[in-house]
């Protein structure tokens, strides 16, 4: 009879999520949620000055409609949000990974609008500080894959041991009937 896995340990999770990541996702989870359900419901003027403030960073956005801007954002920031409260649903790798791009977008908008920042410095403004902390959530992403990362590697050394264990019992079980 194998051992009973412990808490917290890969086995229980089946490679989705650690015990010791689950605080990390649900403070992340659950303000990338709330944010993308208060965006769903912008209107027009919120939606023209988000649109307004990404465009100013990432031009390409220009042809998209402010609306239609604001309703993606939402959507996006709900799909995030709700991948990572779902820990058995969606890895911590794969959260990870879209928790540190959606916070790369970020602090994308941190680094390149003006006033974001004191001169010559990465040191946030009074007007940056909000978007400066959102470093934080990129901390948070990459984070969850490398633990990601450390889980495999930990299971798959494991099942090494494990099958190490096995080859060798059965080495001796040969020796023994041959040896009778």
């Amino acid at each position: 009879m194998s051992p009973r896995p412990h808490l917290g340990s890969v086995d229980i999770v089946k490679h989705r999520s650690r015990v010791a990541n689950l605080p990390v996702r649900m403070a992340a989870g659950a303000f990338i949620l709330n944010s993308g359900l208060t965006k769903l419901k912008a209107e027009k003027e919120t939606a023209e000055r988000l649109h307004g403030f990404a465009t100013g960073t990432y031009p390409f956005l220009e042809n998209l409609p402010p609306e239609q801007f604001a309703k993606l954002l939402a959507v996006a920031e709900v799909g995030l949000g709700g991948a990572l409260l779902m820990p058995v649903v969606v890895g911590d790798g794969l959260a990870g990974l879209g928790l540190t791009a959606f916070a790369g977008g970020l602090l994308g908008l941190y680094a390149k609008t003006p006033g974001m920042r004191q001169e010559g410095s990465v040191r946030p403004t009074k007007d940056g500080t909000a978007i400066a902390k959102d470093s934080w959530l990129a901390g948070m992403g990459l984070a969850l894959m490398a633990s990601s990362l450390t889980s495999r590697r930990l299971s798959r050394l494991e099942r090494k041991v494990r099958n190490g264990k096995g080859k060798k019992e059965r080495a001796r079980a040969k020796e023994a009937r041959a040896a009778a």
